[in-house]
């Protein structure tokens, strides 16, 4: 599972994958990657959290490079912290040798994947409330097709391909009309069913 390909891609290590398998860890993670930089204050109101516990975090987070502080901005009091630009792997192939190292990974990629439905599924039930320009700039789609695991691998490198472009395009984009937009592609084999051809 990989996020934001638009530079060299970063294999978390084992103590950063640690350090992130925690529910709000990974929100924090997943608020400064999608919204940009915070304070712990704003992190602590967005999450409904206390000032102490985001802070706790955000240098939990930063002592492993997941996040860093924004240089010249902020106060001695109030930091603003980042996530860095670039791709993060949420999987490490040493890791995935041992029970522990599974157990990890699976923690981090199932909390990414419950904040994901769950921002999915408010757009379920309130994009209809949205301006009529971004309904139809929206889409939830689902295919299926009878793939090679050499077909899907090229599948999967056009679609990255396009999601990089955009993002390295937009990243930092600003704007009346300009919204933080989620991007999501999922390519996986479906379970081999009985009796399926």
């Amino acid at each position: 599972m990989t996020e934001e390909r638009t530079q060299e891609g970063r294999v978390l290590d084992a103590g950063a994958l640690r350090a992130l398998a925690h529910p709000l860890r990974v929100r924090l993670f997943d608020i400064l990657s999608q919204y940009g930089p915070q304070t712990a204050s704003s992190l602590a109101e967005l999450t409904g959290e206390s000032t102490g516990a985001t802070s706790y975090h955000l240098r939990a987070l930063a002592r492993h490079d997941l996040i860093r502080e924004v240089a010249g901005r902020g106060t001695a009091r109030e930091r603003w912290w980042e996530r860095p630009a670039g791709s993060v792997t949420l999987t490490n192939p040493e890791m995935q040798n041992t029970p522990s190292g599974r157990a990890v990974m699976e923690v981090v990629q199932s909390e990414t994947l419950a904040l994901r439905h769950q921002q999915l599924m408010h757009f379920v039930a309130h994009g209809w409330d949205e301006p009529e320009e971004w309904r139809e700039a929206s889409v939830i789609t689902t295919a299926t097709a009878r793939l090679t695991p050499a077909q899907s691998a090229e599948l999967i490198a056009r679609v990255q391909a396009l999601i990089d472009e955009t993002v390295k395009r937009y990243r930092n984009q600003t704007g009346d009309d300009v919204r933080a937009v989620t991007m999501r592609a999922d390519v996986f084999p479906l379970p081999i069913e009985k009796g399926s051809a």
